[in-house]
Order: C-alpha cells, then structure tokens, then sequence
C-alpha cells in the first residue's frame, strides 16, 4: 500500500509540533511553517518588561507537559530541556492561613486536617494510576477505552460542579484548593465537570509535580524543534499562510489553527453544512495577562506562599464562585481569580542579580476592552501587601494583545474553545474523528479539537496518527 511521503504543518505551537515531530517520525518530508517570527505559539519566552529578565509569553507551568504521553517518549532532555520542579507546585492564600497542595499526597492530607483522609480518599487512586488515567484523558472522549474500570471511575466523581464536590469537605483551605483548581476550567464553577479539572491538576501535582523549563518556556519549544530538525524536518518562519493553495503540493497537510483561521484558509473548498457546524464553535473568557519585573520577592503575608512555584489569588470559595461567573455574564470581577506564577525564585536564570519575574493573568470577557489591571494588582496587594514598590517594570497583555501575539486566542481565550461537556465532546465539530476535515489530506491539530487546551501535544499526537492511518 502506499505511504505519504511529504506534508506540511501550520502553525508551530505544541500540538503543531508534535505533529510534525509524528510525521517524521514516520519518515516523511515535513515542512513546518510558521507566520512569526519565532516558533512556540503559545510556548514562547522573551525579555518583555526590561533587559535580562526573561518571561513567558504565553503558558508557564506545565504539569500536563511533563504527563504527556506523547511528549514523555521524546528524547527533549537531549536537546536542552530541564524542568524545575519548585518546593510546593501550588498555594492558595486566604485571609489569615494558606491552603497548599504538596508533592507529598500525604503531606497535604495532612495540611488540610480533618479533610485529610477524604482528600486522600479522592486523589489516592488518580496518583496511583496516573500513567493509564493520563493515557484515557488525554484523547477524544469518544473513544474504546482500555482501562474501562478506571475512567468510569473518574467519570463518576468528575462529572458534577467542583462546587457540589466542595460541600463534602469541612474547611476553607480544602474547598478553596479545589475551587482554584477547578477554576482552571475557566467555566462558572457552578458548572458539570469543573470537578474534572480540580482532580487532574491536583493529581497532577502529586504524580509529577507542577514543573516549569529552565530559562523558561521557550526551552520547551526549543527541544522539540531541535528533535524535529534532527529527524530532517525544516522549518519556514515569518510566513503567514493565508490559503491552502499558497502551501506547496504535499501528501498530509496539518493545521494547528482554530475554527476560524481553518474557515479562512480552505475558503471554498468546504461543504456548506461543515461551514455551518464549524461556525457553531465558541470561545470562553478571555485573559487580561500582566508581566512584572521586580527588585525583590514578593512580600507575601504567609511566607509559605514564597515557596510556590504557582499561587491562585481570589479568596475562598464563594469568592471565586462569584469571580468566574462574572466573564461569562459579560463583567469584570470586582475581586477576580488571579493565576500568578514566580519561577524566578526556583530558577534564578529568569532575571539579573537581585531581580525577580512574576507573571500573573485572570479571566475577562472575550475581547473585552475594558482595563483590568486595577482589579488583578489589588488581588496580588492583599496577600502580598507593598509589591507596588518592588515593580521595575510590568508589560499587559489585553486579549486583543493576546490575540495579535498569536491568532489562536480568539478574544484571548487561551484555552482554544470553551471547555463547557458539549465542546469537550464536539470539538469543534461532533464526529468520530474531530481531526479530520472534509478536505481529502488535511487534518485539525490544534487546541479546538481534543483533548483540548494545556501543554500536551496530544491533539497534534492523535491528528498525526490519524493522517498517517488514513492515508494508508
């Protein structure tokens, strides 16, 4: 039977280059092109506030990165990456204590006191099969599983709002862990399936930690363009493909772009009903993002925050019930969830002598135009009062920014789609193979199809495996 023999990938974010990484794999010529000017998408870094301190331009902690199933095969420590693993993955300030999720499953047991043995009860069985849990989740929904037990398992518990999950558990620190968790999911927590999202970043915080690269995101886009080069890839930047035609002729062609680029470059070469389907597709909360330089550590009020590598800023968990229902009615919060992340104090290569990078973001509405950075630097004030006077330097990043930076975050939704059950499983359409257009030889490899948004290269993984399958 024949075999493919060249193709063309667009667009170099995780999952673009796990496909290309895929197809050469396989032996094919692969060109990867890329309409910036440096590679990554969303895995960039870059000197963004003042010379030498060097911060992520996008994703900066990368828990399902360092899970990926794919990624985990590769050999990236070859070509230059290091994770950092900091001395807590998570903290979760409150008022007057601090909630904080360990490596150690039975140490943070142990930190959340009387709800200890029901959060051990809940993360035990996740930790213990984290290879298997990650190689059922990070697919298609609709799919043969081969570790059936397991997965309804997880279903079952994942499935209703984290805020129903919540009232299971006596403390602020347990609810107010959970509910920062889950409010990764950027859904109103009152939502089906944000427990999903508490249960698989908690899980991933014991199985293997929530680590960063060193020197910075980048480093991670790096190794896998350099093993893609390795196995005779090439690469083609600062050129922009704005229709299918202008790619030269190739066997697979692979798009790691969202529903509305994939309109725009195979522009009358789409069914009506396809067009329609894809049109249906619909974009979350955007995110108002904020890059600080600073001449010292942030002051936290509990040092144990210090020791973080990521904190979750918003309160309890009626305080951050209230702050992610406000994107999604078209508001912003008064006291929103800030996701804040201080590498620099576990990876001193992040600044000058003396300097510090903290990057911090919360939820807006899509494309909203409104100034939130009041409302974000007063929710770092009161758990780190006085941080204002360590800034040397701070560069925002409006969705609109978010967008121009990187085409994918529509309305700065750097999740690729709202995650609500119904996208989950159709995304972006509902099929049996979601990667697979109406145009014969070209597949959908981005974060709109499954399994979703992270650092995981699994969605460019299954679209490559599926072009290759088929085309035989």
């Amino acid at each position: 039977m024949a075999s493919p023999r060249s193709a063309n990938v667009v667009g170099s974010g995780p999952n673009g280059l796990a496909a290309a990484i895929v197809l050469a794999q396989a032996g094919l010529r692969v060109r990867l092109w890329e309409g910036q000017g440096t590679l990554g998408g969303g895995l960039r870094s870059g000197e963004l506030t003042l010379p030498g301190f060097i911060h992520d331009l996008g994703s900066a902690v990368h828990p399902l990165a360092i899970s990926s199933p794919f990624f985990c095969t590769l050999p990236l420590h070859a070509f230059g990456l290091r994770w950092i693993q900091p001395e807590l993955p998570l903290a979760h300030p409150l008022d007057h204590d601090s909630a904080l999720l360990f490596r150690s499953l039975d140490e943070t047991a142990d930190h959340l006191g009387p709800d200890g043995p029901l959060y051990r009860r809940l993360m035990e069985p996740l930790v213990e099969h984290w290879d298997d849990l990650m190689s059922e989740f990070l697919r298609p929904l609709l799919h043969v599983p081969e570790h059936p037990l397991l997965l309804a398992r997880f279903g079952i518990r994942a499935l209703p709002p984290v805020t129903l999950l919540a009232r299971m558990f006596k403390t602020k620190r347990a609810r107010a862990l959970l509910g920062g968790l889950a409010a990764h999911s950027v859904l109103p927590l009152t939502s089906p399936g944000t427990t999903a999202f508490a249960l698989m970043l908690g899980g991933a915080g014991h199985a293997r930690g929530w680590p960063f690269p060193q020197g910075g995101a980048q480093a991670l886009t790096d190794a896998l363009v350099g093993y893609f080069r390795f196995l005779g890839g090439e690469v083609t930047l600062n050129t922009p493909v704005q229709h299918l035609r202008e790619l030269p002729p190739a066997d697979l062609t692979l798009l790691d772009v969202g529903p509305p680029a994939l309109l725009e470059l195979a522009q009358g070469r789409l069914p009506e009903s396809y067009v329609q389907r894809l049109r249906r597709f619909r974009y979350g909360p955007g995110s108002f993002k904020v890059d600080y330089a600073l001449s010292a550590p942030l002051p936290w009020t509990d040092p144990q925050v210090g020791r973080a590598g990521t904190v979750h800023l918003g309160g309890d968990l009626a305080s951050l019930t209230r702050a992610e229902a406000a994107p999604h009615r078209g508001r912003l919060s008064g006291a929103p969830y800030v996701l804040l992340a201080q590498q620099s104090l576990a990876d001193p290569s992040r600044a000058p002598a003396g300097g510090h990078t903290v990057w911090a973001y919360s939820h807006v509405p899509n494309a909203t135009q409104q100034d939130a950075l009041p409302q974000l630097e007063a929710q770092i004030e009161r758990s780190a009062p006085g941080f204002q006077s360590l800034v040397l330097g701070r560069t925002v990043s409006s969705p609109a920014t978010l967008q121009a930076s990187n085409s994918n975050l529509v309305g700065g939704d750097v999740g690729g789609g709202a995650n609500s059950l119904w996208q989950l499983l159709a995304r972006p359409v509902l099929s049996a193979q979601p990667y697979r257009t109406p145009v014969g030889g070209v597949y959908l490899c981005s974060a709109s199809t499954p399994p979703g948004g992270g650092v995981h290269g699994m969605a460019g993984y299954w679209a490559a495996q599926l072009a290759l399958r088929e085309f035989r």
